[in-house]
């Protein structure tokens, strides 16, 4: 079997790849990754077996070098986009030119190149904002430049459901440890600034709800989804291991770090800004590690660290 994987040097791609290059049904991984985020760390993973491996540096949009990489391919992992930013307001155009046109493209040459099986990670912001628990049949209502593109990525791959089996997977907010790890992500960014600033910075509502999901239980699913065994049907499902307020993670990381301080940034009664995901317990099966507290999970994720700054009490 031959896989390609867009986006395969990224945060989530990472782990997907090292799960991936462990299936004797797969011979063959190609990482097709334009490496705009400089994610090298991909490169440098000793987990990672090379002998399965080959990398394309290009873009979604060079269709030349896309076609190419789907030669006698047989499933395609969608990773690759333009993801939520501080200046997401200014880049509409690109936007839409790489979620949308990118994903087009590569719809085209899959569908093109006869691939078997197209697997696209799409985000739960599609759904907008609500106080009520959100299922895959809520109405979908993007409230950003970021959701509306990839919802209309979802359009353009939906085009392949005739033609090949085809998942779209809406993932709630990743976090946790890989060596490509991203700390724009809350919890992961909650992470860092404790552990070399001694505070964190909250915005808005402590009551806000979001969904999320560990970066390990992201790759699981997405690698299980290609095993022999898999009984999940093609379709749209939302990927979410639990729904977590800011207090509640406040409050674990307080035990972690009881010296943690809270800097409260804008106003606190803006809002509410959440989102919360009912879990979809038939593609939820393919979690297959062990289920573990979230502190236990942060506690791991603090051991990566090499070293820590000192609390500022501790410098007076």
């Amino acid at each position: 079997m031959k896989v390609l994987v867009t986006g395969g040097a990224g945060y989530i791609g990472n782990e997907l790849i090292y799960r991936l290059i462990k299936n004797p049904q797969i011979d063959n991984i190609i990482v097709y990754d334009n490496l705009c985020r400089r994610n090298y760390n991909l490169f440098l993973d000793d987990r990672i077996n090379r002998e399965k491996l080959d990398f394309i540096n290009a873009d979604l949009l060079d269709t030349r070098r896309l076609s190419e990489a789907l030669t006698g391919v047989n499933v395609v992992y969608h990773l690759a986009g333009m993801a939520v930013s501080s200046f997401s307001k200014e880049n509409e155009h690109l936007f839409d030119q790489i979620n949308h046109w990118g994903t087009s493209e590569l719809v085209y040459y899959s569908e093109k190149n006869k691939i078997n099986k197209f697997i696209y990670l799409s985000t739960d912001a599609v759904y907008g904002y609500s106080n009520k628990p959100i299922e895959k049949t809520t109405w979908v209502k993007p409230a950003s430049l970021y959701a509306k593109s990839m919802l209309k990525g979802e359009k353009e791959v939906e085009q392949l459901k005739s033609n090949m089996e085809t998942y779209i997977i809406r993932c709630s907010n990743v976090y946790g440890y890989s060596p490509s790890v991203r700390f724009e992500s809350l919890i992961n960014r909650f992470m860092f600034e404790i552990n070399f600033m001694g505070r964190i910075r909250i915005t808005g509502k402590d009551s806000q709800v979001r969904s999320f999901i560990h970066i390990d239980k992201v790759a699981q699913v997405l690698a299980n989804l290609i095993l022999e065994k898999e009984n999940v049907n093609p379709g749209t499902y939302n990927l979410v291991e639990k729904n977590m307020s800011v207090a509640e993670i406040t409050e674990t990381l307080k035990e972690i770090y009881p010296y943690m301080e809270i800097v409260r940034c804008g106003n606190k009664d803006t809002g509410p800004y959440q989102r919360i995901l009912k879990p979809d317990l038939l593609i939820n099966q393919l979690m297959m590690d062990p289920q573990l507290s979230l502190k236990h999970e942060l506690e791991n994720f603090r051991n990566q660290f090499k070293f820590h700054s000192k609390p500022v009490a501790e410098y007076n």
